[in-house]
């Protein structure tokens, strides 16, 4: 199984806002402290923000912030929210040309397992992820001032 980079975008993206509760946040300053593609990070911003996830401030001095609590931002509630499709192999898409659909036992074991991966990331949140006390989290990665 492999999630999509939009959710690995969407759980970096959250962990560092989270991180940095006390300010906006920006898509130039994410992109940068993790070395992925300000374009791509837009778009995922913009889901999360339709999806409920973060508030977003327009204009100059604007960012992003969380527009809820940590505590109540679940970590497969955001998978379920931005993941397409769970297929984990071709007879669980709909319209199968498996020739085993219907008489297969492997299915079955896939799905149990998917349901645990889900109910396991059902007992954490956004906050789970965020330091407790101590240095904020990505505090060690320089963000260079825009020019």
């Amino acid at each position: 199984m492999r999630l999509t980079v939009q959710s690995d975008y969407a759980l970096r993206l959250l962990m560092h806002v989270g991180a940095h509760a006390d300010r906006l946040c920006t898509i130039a300053e994410v992109a940068q402290v993790h070395g992925i593609s300000a374009a791509h990070l837009m778009k995922v911003t913009h889901r999360l923000g339709q999806l409920g996830y973060l508030e977003t401030v327009r204009g100059k001095g604007g960012g992003m912030r969380l527009a809820r609590p940590p505590e109540r931002i679940g970590l497969a509630q955001v998978l379920r929210d931005l993941e397409p499709d769970f297929h984990l192999v071709e007879c669980h898409a709909t319209g199968s040309a498996c020739v085993l659909t219907g008489h297969c036992r492997l299915t079955g074991i896939l799905d149990a397992a998917l349901q645990r991966f889900l109910q396991h990331l059902d007992h954490y949140t956004l906050a789970d992820l965020l330091p407790a006390d101590g240095p904020p989290l990505f505090s060690s990665f320089p963000i260079k001032a825009a020019s």
